[in-house]
């Protein structure tokens, strides 16, 4: 059976997927990959383009008709959320602009949670891919802006400021892990076909996690950013008993988040 799959670049999608795409052994499915920015991915999928997919957790409610969520292969633990960072400064301006990475990104939707929570009414907003938010925020030419993926790790070094760990205050006002990513597959499928594209997931995984060298080429190639030792710490962040099952804890998590993105 041939199906069509939508990843990120970003290390912990990579790591994930890269068994399942190089082909398991005996697999039912070959796999037409498609490797896009996460908004670019999320709008695909709301577009009914994929079969198979990793998208942003808010996204859900929009597309719950024709997909479903699968047990694996998403983004859910503590720790690892996204980052408010200034070039500016310590202080956050609430009537300036910030920018997001994607109108319907996870971490747009935790941005607004902490404004309303915090300051009330709209912010003023713009939205750009995740690696031209960070780019600009090196450049001055973004004042604020919310920062993904491997440039968690990097702000301190780069010279900006933190403004706001959106993850952590996630965590403290809900008490649930936070919910950045999901796998979803088309919702006529039989189970059949949904049970084994879990099984290809989870298996990709375990063959991931028993290799010598947690970065492959293959994972260092597609990542943004050079360094081994970043790639590495992303991946221990972000891939974690989550990703194997989302259990309990991680469905509570993204049912809190599925009532706020419907609000």
């Amino acid at each position: 059976m041939r199906l069509s799959l939508g990843i990120s670049t970003c290390p912990n999608d990579t790591f994930i997927y890269e068994n399942l795409i190089a082909g398991l052994k005996e697999s039912p499915f070959e796999w037409d990959v498609h490797y896009a920015d996460v908004q670019t991915l999320n709008e695909m999928v709301m577009a009914g383009k994929l079969d198979v997919a990793k998208v942003s957790a808010q996204i859900y409610p929009q597309v719950r008709g024709n997909y479903r969520v699968l047990g694996c292969g998403g983004a859910i633990g503590y720790g690892c959320g996204p980052l408010l960072l200034s070039s500016k400064g310590n202080e956050f301006d609430p009537n300036g602009e910030t920018t997001l990475p994607g109108k319907n990104t996870t971490a747009a939707l935790l941005f607004k949670f902490w404004y309303q929570k915090n300051f009330g009414g709209a912010p003023r907003l713009r939205y750009a891919f995740f690696d031209e938010v960070y780019r600009g925020l090196l450049a001055g030419s973004v004042a604020q802006g919310v920062t993904i993926h491997e440039h968690r790790f990097t702000w301190k070094r780069d010279g900006l400021y933190l403004l706001q760990d959106l993850g952590a205050y996630w965590e403290q006002e809900t008490g649930t892990p936070i919910p950045l990513g999901i796998a979803v597959a088309r919702k006529d499928f039989s189970n059949e076909v949904i049970e084994g594209v879990e099984s290809e997931i989870r298996k990709s995984l375990k063959m991931a996690w028993m290799r010598a060298e947690m970065v492959t080429p293959f994972v260092q190639e597609k990542a943004q950013i050079e360094e081994k030792n970043v790639i590495e710490s992303h991946i221990k962040m972000f891939v974690n008993d989550f990703s194997e099952a989302i259990g309990e804890k991680g469905k509570a998590a993204l049912e809190r988040l599925w009532m706020l993105s419907s609000c």
